[in-house]
C-alpha cells in the first residue's frame, strides 16, 4: 500500500475530537466520513464544525469556498458497516475505555478491505492491547491528536511491536499530507510523550491544590503567567473533558497497579457528579 492509495477516511466517534480530525481530513482534501451510533451527536458535530469554520471565514483564516468545498467532502453517517464502504483508513476517536474499543476493531476488521489502516486516536491505550482482536495487526496503530485538533499541529504515530513499518510510515505522512506535523514512537509506552509530561504537570497541580496550598485559579494563573503556558491545567482538563482524565488515569493504574496513577480525589468527585468541564457547563470553572 502507497500513500497514494489514501482517498476516503473514516472516523468513528464525532464528539469534539472526531469531528474536528474528520474536518482537518475533509480540509486537506480527503473524502472523509464522520460515524457516530448516535444521530444527535452528528448533528451536534455538524453544526458545531459550522460554528467553527465560520469564525475561521470571519478571521480571514479560509475562503467560504474553501468551507464549502471540505463540507461537501464531509459526510456524516450513523451506520458503521455503510461508513466504512470504500474507506482505506479508519480514525476510530471514541470513549477511552478499552473494551469498547476492542469492539469496534473486531467489526472494523470484519467489514473494511484488506489494505486499510486501522488507527486509535487513544490517547492512553496503546494499539498493542486492540491489535489482537483484528486479522491484520500489522496495519494497527495510534494516531494521537490532541484537543482542539483544529488548532493543535502535534500529532504523535506510535509503532507498537505489532504495526509494520509500513504502516508506521504511510501514517506519519498521512499526518503530514493533513497539514499537521507528527513524531514517531519507535515503541509503546503508555501516555507516549506529550501527555506524559503533561500528566506529571497535572498531577502537581493537583496535589498542590488538594493540600490548600493555592486555588485552582491560582495555580493556573502561575502556569499561564509564570511557565508562560498559553492554558492552565485544570482549564485544560475542563478543555478535553475530566470523564477523559479519569478513564485515562484509570486505564494506567489498571495496567500498572501503580496507586499513583489513580485519579485524585477531586477528580473523581467531579466524575461522579457528571461535572464533566465545558462539555456539561461546570467542571473546575462554569460555563455559560
Amino acid at each position: 500500500m502507497d500513500i497514494n492509495d489514501i482517498k476516503n477516511i473514516t472516523v468513528v466517534g464525532s464528539g469534539s475530537m472526531g469531528s474536528q480530525i474528520a474536518m482537518v481530513c475533509a480540509l486537506a482534501g480527503y473524502k472523509v466520513t464522520l460515524q457516530d451510533i448516535n444521530r444527535k451527536s452528528l448533528e451536534n458535530a455538524k453544526n458545531s464544525l459550522q460554528g467553527h469554520m465560520a469564525k475561521r471565514v470571519n478571521k480571514g483564516r479560509l475562503t467560504q469556498d474553501q468551507v464549502d468545498a471540505a463540507f461537501e467532502r464531509l459526510h456524516f453517517e450513523s451506520s458503521l458497516e455503510e461508513a466504512v464502504k470504500g474507506t482505506d483508513f479508519v480514525i476510530e476517536a471514541i470513549v477511552e475505555i478499552l473494551d469498547e474499543k476492542r469492539r469496534l476493531f473486531s467489526q472494523l476488521d470484519r467489514l473494511v478491505a484488506d489494505h486499510v489502516i486501522l488507527a486509535t486516536n487513544s490517547s492512553t491505550i496503546v494499539s498493542s492491547k486492540i491489535a489482537d482482536v483484528t486479522s491484520r495487526p500489522e496495519k494497527v496503530c495510534n494516531m494521537h491528536f490532541f484537543n482542539p485538533a483544529l488548532v493543535m499541529e502535534l500529532v504523535e504515530v506510535v509503532k507498537g511491536p505489532h504495526t509494520s513499518e509500513e504502516t508506521a510510515q504511510i501514517t506519519v505522512e498521512l499526518v503530514k499530507r493533513i497539514r499537521k506535523t507528527p513524531i514517531l514512537l519507535k515503541k509503546e509506552i503508555s501516555g507516549f510523550v506529550a501527555n506524559r509530561i503533561l500528566g506529571a504537570l497535572s498531577k502537581e497541580a493537583l496535589s498542590l491544590y488538594e493540600k490548600g496550598i493555592a486555588s485552582f485559579e491560582e495555580i493556573d494563573l502561575a502556569c499561564t503567567k509564570a511557565l508562560n503556558h498559553p492554558i492552565g491545567p485544570f482549564a485544560l482538563m475542563d478543555l478535553t473533558g475530566i470523564d477523559v482524565a479519569y478513564y485515562a488515569s484509570m486505564q494506567q493504574y489498571e495496567e500498572t497497579k501503580n496507586e499513583a496513577y489513580k485519579p485524585s480525589k477531586i477528580v473523581i468527585e467531579k466524575f461522579e457528579k457528571g461535572e464533566l468541564g465545558r462539555k456539561t457547563g461546570k467542571g473546575f470553572y462554569v460555563y455559560q
